[in-house]
């Protein structure tokens, strides 16, 4: 299984740099603008939602807009408004003429839709909300889709948002009350982690904050969660189903939940997601937050993590816990999954020829923007490497250590790629 010895290396960092250079398809995150924008002016302490429609099949998308709404407070950061890491499918910019004053990346169902069988037959189309400071201007905002043949992004659609526009929605905020978990300071300065309850009904409320609770001490036993506690912030939404538990396609067994969540997405029996994306959107209209993560009151395996848009899993599971961290890995610091067996439905999820998006996994077609750094330092000699594997691939993409949370249940912790990304993506809300 390993891949990492000094002469392999070598050879594959070479065959890597020359397909590069072949295929002229090196593509070199965007780093963040070097103006400063200045959240005052810009900016007011409300976020603004934008729902979207994604529509296509395989071969080609199109974005619609869906609608626009003034809702709670911004949570995030007033410094950190240019996204520094361009990870993501997708990338939602706010401009002011030329000037670029948010940008954020980010990865949808619709995407991973995309990549499946069904996709080659039919056309669909999926929701997707998206959040930003609300503007004190009109600003245009504009959505970009990352091209597969060439890993970069392609603007998709544009349009301008004043917000004195009076059919942005301003209706009243979810009524769902919100428990807070652990509070460590100022919202701005802070990680905001929201629990969204699904499946549980009113009488099940006192076993949603218990579940919550025991999957947030998971998450600080772990490092580098570990040793940032102090930069999370950690709230429970208590939104009420009607009924408890999930949907259950391949089984008949269908229940009554507020944000309609299911296995079986995709024809895949521990696939667990909320296809209509304004469900899980209404539902924390009054709640704010940085990353979420919706915990279904079921106890089978199942789950899924999306970066940028939220995590999922079940609570009552023995792996519960385990599952979290990994799918918040997903979610909140963009990693990408480093298994490769053959129990997903995407077809060629990734393109050999360019470099994912994800900073865990490689091609080698620009590896210096990954861990190589790290291997040159010697500091993590015998700690990572190069191992073949990753990304639903068993040929052609690596990933930097033989075992690690982000490929199986099993590991003990995060390698120290994972570990390192982790604390960037803190960094970025907290810093």
């Amino acid at each position: 299984m390993k891949r990492i010895f000094s002469a392999l290396m070598s050879a594959a960092l070479a065959a890597g740099a020359t397909a590069a250079q072949a295929s002229g398809n090196v593509s070199h995150p965007a780093q963040a603008d070097s103006h400063v924008v200045e959240y005052d002016e810009y900016f007011t302490t409300e976020r603004l939602r934008v729902d979207f429609i994604l529509a296509g099949d395989r071969d080609s998308q199109q974005a619609f807009l869906a609608d626009l709404k003034k809702e709670c407070e911004w949570a995030g950061s007033h410094g950190s408004l240019i996204d520094p890491f361009r990870y993501g499918e997708y990338m939602f910019e706010a401009w002011d003429g030329e000037r670029l004053v948010y940008s954020k990346g980010f990865s949808a169902l619709f995407l991973e839709w995309r990549t499946t069988a069904q996709a080659e037959e039919v056309s669909k189309a999926f929701t997707q909300s998206v959040w930003m400071p609300f503007p004190r201007k009109p600003l245009r905002i504009t959505l970009s889709e990352r091209v597969k043949a060439t890993g970069e992004f392609r603007q998709m659609f544009s349009c301008m948002v004043d917000p004195e526009d009076a059919l942005i929605k301003r209706n009243p905020a979810s009524g769902a009350e919100t428990t807070t978990l652990l509070r460590s300071g100022d919202m701005e300065d802070k990680v905001d982690l929201l629990f969204v309850a699904e499946g549980y009904t009113a009488d099940e409320m006192d076993k949603f904050h218990a579940d919550c609770r025991r999957l947030m001490d998971s998450l600080f036993t772990m490092e580098p969660y570990k040793s940032r506690k102090d930069d999370f912030n950690i709230s429970a939404l208590d939104v009420v189903s009607a009924g408890s538990g999930t949907d259950i396609p391949h089984k008949g067994i269908w229940k009554d939940t507020a944000m309609e969540s299911h296995y079986y997405t995709f024809y895949i029996d521990r696939y667990l997601t909320l296809p209509d994306h304004t469900a899980i959107a209404d539902n924390v209209s009054g709640a704010p937050f940085d990353a979420l993560y919706v915990v279904v009151n079921d106890s089978g395996y199942g789950g899924g993590g999306i970066y940028n848009s939220y995590g999922m899993g079940t609570s009552d599971n023995a792996l519960a816990d385990k599952l979290f961290i990994h799918e918040f890995g997903h979610s909140f610091a963009g990693l990408g999954d480093e298994y490769y067996d053959d129990s997903v439905a995407y077809q060629d999820m990734y393109n050999l020829k360019t470099e994912p998006w994800e900073p865990n996994i490689t091609t080698l077609v620009d590896f210096g923007s990954k861990w190589k750094d790290m291997l040159d330092s010697g500091e993590y000699d015998g700690l990572i490497g190069i191992y073949e594997g990753g990304g639903y691939t068993a040929k052609g993409i690596y990933r930097p250590r033989e075992d690690c949370r982000m490929r199986t249940n099993v590991s003990g912790d995060f390698c120290p790629v994972c570990r390192r990304a982790i604390n960037r993506m803190i960094d970025y809300y907290t810093k």
